[in-house]
């Protein structure tokens, strides 16, 4: 694995909690406050504005850029999210699932990194502590029936494909 810049895993991983934040802002455009699993997408999407928040502080701090992909990101995101709730309340958890699934995934390579080089303590302690909140949310949205979405196999394989390419434009750009 090669090591990856500070800056690029700040920028990445705010990228990646804003879109989060995107995601439920389009399943609840479309599902609304009274629909199956709307309260658990509202609570997700409070904790994933703190998360972006607190990336969004210490980009300030350290001098990091957004990715300039950002308007890209917060098209896609809206897009995806009110795209799976329009397929219904599974669809919305299996796009959660998914999601989730890539970013802890993602989130616990960085830690390894962090972890081994043992050069950004801050860092590493936000990453841990959200990728434990990311996980609590593949939990819930698998509990409310994610792997029932019409054609979840292929629904989560897209998703998660393009949260990994997102990741990495992300990095970059």
């Amino acid at each position: 694995m090669t090591k990856t810049s500070r800056h690029e895993m700040i920028r990445v991983d705010q990228a990646g909690e804003f879109g989060a934040t995107r995601i439920y802002a389009g399943q609840l455009a479309v599902m609304g406050d009274r629909g199956p699993h709307s309260a658990e997408i509202r609570a997700m999407a409070e904790q994933e504005a703190g998360h972006k928040e607190k990336f969004d502080a210490l980009m300030a701090r350290r001098g990091v850029r957004p990715t300039a992909l950002q308007p890209f990101w917060s098209v896609a995101g809206y897009a995806l999210g009110a795209g799976t709730a329009l397929l219904g309340p599974e669809a919305a958890m299996a796009c959660t699932a998914a999601v989730e699934e890539e970013i802890d995934k993602h989130y616990s390579a960085q830690l390894n990194e962090l972890e081994r080089d043992g050069d950004d303590p801050e860092l590493a302690g936000m990453i841990a502590e959200f990728r434990e909140d990311e996980r609590e949310h593949h939990e819930a949205a698998i509990a409310a029936g994610a792997e029932n979405a019409p054609a979840y196999p292929l629904l989560s394989a897209a998703i998660r494909f393009g949260c990994r390419a997102a990741i990495r434009v992300s990095e970059k750009l």
